[in-house]
């Protein structure tokens, strides 16, 4: 039969239908059934005209409210011969001439219920089969619940009519592929539009022998691994974010790494403000909530990123100071430590914003739309707040992406607590070099200097490798170059003890290898206290040092080493050697002795000191080194000290410096007669105004007449305790320098010292005599006995010349 069956007489305004229909009538009685819905349920028209239409259901309380309203949805269906149909009804009205209301019953999409089919009806991941011309003949019910009520409009529909895929073209693509291959494709990850969300869903298509009319189709399955996929993205973020964040000390850097890690992978604008003593080292922001102090703190903008060019989102540029509102939710953060999460960002009047214009002007007019703020907290403490905004991103932020936000910026905390720590340890070992290093190094009218310090860490700065020039008595100067094992405020710390200890012993005048000595007992002693404290080790663990003393009067240089590369003596020929000092070993074994090398030096020649920094690298030996600083300084007469300096740090190539450098350049210059008088004596009182009288003729030579009083009194005074305490014969030396320097030397080893006199004692005022007049004094130990010395200042305008 075609079309409806209907009982005699009955119209066929209904043939040719096609489809499984029923009209019912009043009191839900069946009154037209289509030949479609015999081959469906397998009841004649004979049987069901006129029957009740809740016969036809699976159980009786299903078809209550199939009719009295037009409707749609999935029910089951009972067979004649007892089997149950899976279906989608659709019930319209079809009104009568008299005001009658009939019913028509459309049944779509309907499914036998063997148990392939119940599995498939009732599974609860969406499935839908397509004809071989991609339009939707079936679906199961997850897939009907996700259309809505609208799910039977959805049926004979083409593919690009569904809104289930965001890229249509895609899918149609991937239908028709297996479609022409026969060949199913499994998981393959599509974006689906879900409202303001984005899913996403695993898309599985196989092939279907007869979809609709004998011919092929496809299968879809969708399977949401929305949840998995956000997983993933959080574990590749994460681990982009570790190889992105903690790579630098510097903290500005860090938090702009932060930014560009978050843009755009789960924000389109962010920004990153850290308090001031997170940026400058200082103590980290304690939480206001806890101080009660209600101060608002400074920030400065650390770093910001945006999928605008030129983030035009942002009203301070980094490095700026930025406004943080009272009441706002930066400063509830700050006062909670908790993140703020506000999905859909309130601009009505009487929010925050009302005190804020220039953020309210930039939301507005950006489309801010969700706001995510998350407090930058390392060891308790909070550092600063990272902001996140969404504008191009219609998806609102969740408790999701504040859980990925909060770990993003934790381990960034980390990094850039870590940053603040250095810099603040940087700066106060910054400070410590800064003043324990010479500011104005001079070597008086003796030597001329120079010097360059190259930290191998450019950023940090700091080292252990120091340098000082002393000037010592007698218009001598002491060159010292050392190196203290490690970097950082230890080392610095390490290096300004020794440079103490080393200005203490360069005033005692003591030769070079007993200065060493002294030095390598201190670090000794020094390491031996703190093993028996138990207490931190020594900032010390090893030093090495190279002392030199130059005399210019007789041009003869003294030197000594503890471990320490030899110097090299660049004479005015351009030849170049490496002095042959016995090397001893570095500072702090203790008990160790030194020895002491003395040579003459010509007028103009060079001495150069440096650090091991410059002869060894990361792919050579010292020896290799040595070698090549030898030959980047020979063969250059006349040069400079600036380009020997240029010389000798261009030796190291550019990526190979392994350590700090110290270099330290020294060209001799000597005194002439007209700058030094001697006179030589027997130790006989007699003597001594003879030799008086001749030195206060010599200074009235040199214009030096307003000095004679007091010259006059401590050349008597030295005089006449060398010939009453010490041993002949005696020697008197007058050098005009940049202080006139009165010197006597004796054969004796006991060393004066000032005393005080009582009223009645008729000796014992000659030393502090000599004290109260001379600007210094004081005594040296020499190869034969001792010099006795003072000095006086130069009256002004009387200064000796320094090219002399």
């Amino acid at each position: 039969m075609s079309g409806f069956d209907a009982a005699p007489g009955a119209g066929s305004a209904y043939d040719n239908a096609g489809a499984a229909l029923a009209v019912v009538g009043r009191g839900g009685v069946v009154t037209r059934w289509t030949d479609a819905a015999r081959h469906l349920l397998g009841h004649r028209a004979e049987e069901m005209l006129g029957q009740p239409a809740e016969r036809l259901a699976a159980s009786p309380t299903d078809a209550a409210g199939w009719f009295g309203r037009e409707w749609s949805g999935r029910t089951i269906l009972r067979r004649r011969d007892g089997r149950t149909v899976h279906a989608g009804l659709r019930v319209t009205a079809l009104p009568g001439p008299d005001g009658t209301v009939d019913w028509l019953v459309s049944v779509l999409g309907a499914a036998e219920s063997t148990p392939a089919v119940w599995v498939a009806e009732n599974s609860p991941f969406p499935t839908a089969v397509w004809d071989s011309e991609l339009r939707m003949v079936w679906l199961n019910a997850a897939l009907a619940r996700a259309y809505g009520p609208s799910w039977t409009e959805r049926l004979g529909r083409p593919l690009e009519e569904s809104p289930l895929y965001a890229d249509t073209e895609q899918v149609r693509a991937l239908f028709q592929q297996v479609l022409e291959s026969g060949v199913a494709v499994i998981d393959r990850e599509l974006d689906q539009r879900d409202r303001r969300w984005r899913r996403t869903y695993a898309l599985s298509v196989f092939p279907v022998e007869n979809a609709r009319d004998g011919k092929p189709g496809v299968c879809s399955t969708n399977v949401d691994v929305t949840s998995s996929r956000r997983a993933r993205e959080r574990v590749t973020l994460l681990s982009r974010a570790g190889t992105r964040i903690g790579t630098t000390l510097d903290v500005m850097q860090t938090a702009q790494d932060l930014a560009d890690v978050l843009v755009p992978a789960m924000a389109d604008y962010v920004t990153v403000d850290l308090a001031d003593a997170a940026e400058l080292g200082d103590e980290p922001l304690a939480r206001l909530g806890t101080t009660g102090s209600g101060a608002v703190p400074a920030f400065h903008r650390g770093g910001m990123a945006s999928i605008r060019e030129g983030i035009p989102e942002s009203i301070w540029a980094r490095g700026d100071p930025v406004y943080v509102p009272p009441h706002s939710p930066f400063m509830e953060v700050l006062a909670t430590g908790r993140s703020h999460l506000e999905p859909v960002l309130d601009t009505s009047p009487g929010s925050w914003l009302d005190h804020d214009a220039g953020r309210r002007e930039k939301i507005i007019s950006l489309g801010m739309h969700s706001l995510l703020v998350i407090p930058i907290h390392a060891r308790g403490e909070i550092l600063g707040v990272a902001v996140l905004v969404r504008t191009e991103n219609l998806v609102p932020f969740d408790e999701n992406d504040r859980m990925v936000a909060e770990e993003l910026v934790s381990r960034a905390a980390l990094s850039l607590d870590n940053a603040r720590r250095y810099t603040r340890e940087h700066t106060a070992a910054l400070a410590l070099q800064r003043d324990l290093l010479p500011r104005n190094p001079s070597g008086g009218n003796a030597l001329d200097v120079v010097w360059r310090y190259l930290p191998s860490d450019r950023r940090g700065g700091v080292g252990g490798d120091w340098f000082d020039v002393i000037e010592l008595s007698g218009a001598r100067v002491a060159l010292v170059v050392g190196d203290v094992v490690g970097h950082g405020i230890s080392a610095a710390a390490g290096m300004g003890r020794i440079r103490a200890a080393t200005l203490t012993l360069a005033a005692l005048d003591l030769p070079p290898a007993e200065v060493l000595a002294h030095l390598d007992d201190l670090l000794a002693r020094l390491a031996a206290e703190d093993f028996e404290s138990k207490a931190m080790p020594t900032t010390i663990t090893g030093a090495t040092c190279l002392y030199i003393v130059y005399d210019p009067v007789s041009r003869r240089c003294c030197a000594a080493r503890a471990g320490h590369p030899p110097p090299a003596l660049v004479e005015a020929s351009g030849a170049v050697t490496l002095l042959d000092i016995p090397a001893g070993a570095p500072l702090g074994v203790g008990r160790q002795t030194y020895e002491n090398v003395e040579q003459e030096l010509s007028e103009g020649s060079t001495l150069v000191l440096y650090t091991d920094g410059l002869v060894e690298t990361r792919d050579h030996d010292i020896d290799f080194g040595l070698e090549r600083l030898r030959g980047a300084l020979t063969q250059r007469p006349g040069a400079s000290l600036e380009d020997l300096r240029s010389a000798a740090v261009g030796t190291v190539p550019a990526g190979e410096q392994a350590d700090d450098v110290v270099v330290l350049l020294a060209r001799t210059r000597s005194l002439g007669p007209d700058q030094v008088m001697e006179w030589e004596l027997d130790a006989d009182p007699a003597a001594v105004g003879g030799v008086r009288a001749t030195a206060v003729r010599a200074l009235a030579e040199w214009g030096l007449e307003r000095l004679v009083p007091a010259a006059e009194q401590i050349i008597g005074e030295l005089l006449a305790n060398a010939v009453l305490h010490a041993a002949g014969p005696l020697r008197m030396r007058l050098i005009r320098d940049q202080v006139l320097v009165c010197e006597v030397f004796d054969s004796s080893l006991n060393v004066l010292r000032t005393v005080s006199a009582g009223p009645g004692d008729e000796g014992g005022r000659g030393l502090a005599i000599v004290a109260a007049l001379a600007s210094r004094h004081g005594s040296r130990g020499t190869p034969t006995g001792k010099c006795v010395w003072a000095e006086l200042p130069l009256p002004p305008g009387s200064a000796t010349d320094d090219s002399m």
